[in-house]
């Protein structure tokens, strides 16, 4: 049974600096596990942790000749910097592996020194997904929330996944994983058929197919299906003040602009978030 989806991962080259952008410019709680994580998993990791829906982890390869850093690496090889991985939680992960198996979708073995287990983007619409144990990760954050004042953002209130066939898309993460689905709608303002899956717990993912690609939302995409095949188009994070967060992130250097589709929605430039478009929107 998935209990909850955790957290998203964004794989970077520049640790640091992809550090930096979460903790100094979003104003996040980041976690810096990097110290034993090199050591332990041969690759830097960190945890921002900002209240409400899910978590984002950072993570870079460091060691080649482990694991994780192989895995990171040849995502960053073929695909560049940007969104890696979803995860989910389950009591038992390989308990939960054999069930998904026996339900149709392509999981792998288990991962040396890992505790979860993969499922393969190629039965998940571009997405690869790990299944974790519940509350695998606990470590709470010590430092002061909000040190420089402002809005505040939240973690992620819902990830958007791109897909050709939404009706399969459903499929999946409705009856394969078992999580709770609602009905498709056609959304006809931003030119998509769209389906919200909703996890127990943490934020949840929207499936959005192209309907009317003459619609900004729609035309984006359309465009992202052509260039990137299909999987996760986008994180989406929210907050109280939505102009008062574009004033306080372009007075800490990260210009958002208002997105194409939406007056109430703002986007970053991916080239400054490491690959990874992030969309604020009002609570």
């Amino acid at each position: 049974m998935i209990t909850g989806m955790p957290r998203i991962a964004i794989a970077v080259y520049d640790y640091p600096a992809v550090v930096s952008l979460f903790r100094d410019k979003f104003g996040m709680p980041v976690i810096d596990l990097s110290k034993s994580s090199i050591s332990e998993y041969g690759a830097a990791l960190g945890m921002c942790v900002p209240e409400g829906g899910s978590n984002i982890e950072l993570m870079s390869p460091v060691d080649p000749n482990t694991p994780l850093s192989k895995s990171l690496q040849g995502f960053l090889d073929r695909r560049g910097q940007g969104l890696f991985a979803l995860m989910l939680e389950a009591p038992v992960p390989d308990d939960e592996a054999e069930v998904l198996a026996q339900r149709g979708l392509k999981v792998l073995p288990l991962m040396p020194g890992s505790f979860g287990r993969d499922v393969h983007p190629s039965s998940t619409h571009g997405v690869l997904i790990r299944v974790y144990p519940v509350n695998s990760f606990s470590t709470q954050y010590k430092g002061s929330v909000d040190e420089q004042g402002g809005p505040c953002v939240s973690g992620i209130s819902r990830v958007i996944i791109a897909v050709d066939d939404i009706d399969h898309a459903v499929e999946v993460y409705g009856s394969q994983f078992d999580m709770a689905m609602d009905a498709t709608k056609l959304d006809t303002e931003r030119g998509v058929r769209t389906a919200i899956c909703r996890p127990a717990m943490g934020g949840v993912i929207e499936l959005v197919a192209v309907d009317d690609p003459t619609m900004p939302f729609a035309n984006a995409i359309a465009e992202f299906l052509r260039n990137n095949r299909e999987g996760m188009y986008a994180l989406v994070l929210q907050t109280s003040d939505l102009p008062a967060t574009q004033k306080m992130l372009a007075e800490r250097g990260l210009e958002v602009s208002v997105a194409a589709d939406s007056p109430h929605v703002l986007e970053t430039d991916q080239q400054t978030t490491f690959g990874a478009l992030i969309r604020i929107e009002a609570e």
